[in-house]
């Protein structure tokens, strides 16, 4: 877990701090298990459509894969993104 998010709590009790550093984690983690679902989900419904044979077919599992790539590309763009608006936002205006 990012130790910023825990900066808040520096008034806490370790105790408490502790607890709350529990709960985000369990939130992350069934944060992960979600999109993780949503996005096999979304690919076998975009990709699969023929239930013939017991593995996919080659033209199906090329589709899984980009479609899965796709997704952890755009995931990671998005997490990068976040960072940088994070980081300026925690910067001080240089300007005033």
């Amino acid at each position: 877990m990012d130790k910023n998010m825990l900066q808040g709590l520096d008034g806490l009790p370790e105790e408490d701090q502790r607890r709350m550093a529990a709960v985000i984690d369990q939130l992350q983690v069934r944060d992960s298990m979600r999109m993780y679902n949503s996005v096999v989900e979304r690919c076998f419904n975009d990709c699969v459509d023929n239930f013939t044979r017991k593995s996919l077919q080659k033209q199906e599992e090329t589709c899984v894969m980009r479609c899965a790539e796709k997704f952890l590309k755009h995931s990671m763009r998005v997490g990068l993104r976040f960072a940088e608006l994070n980081n300026l936002a925690a910067t001080p205006d240089q300007s005033s």
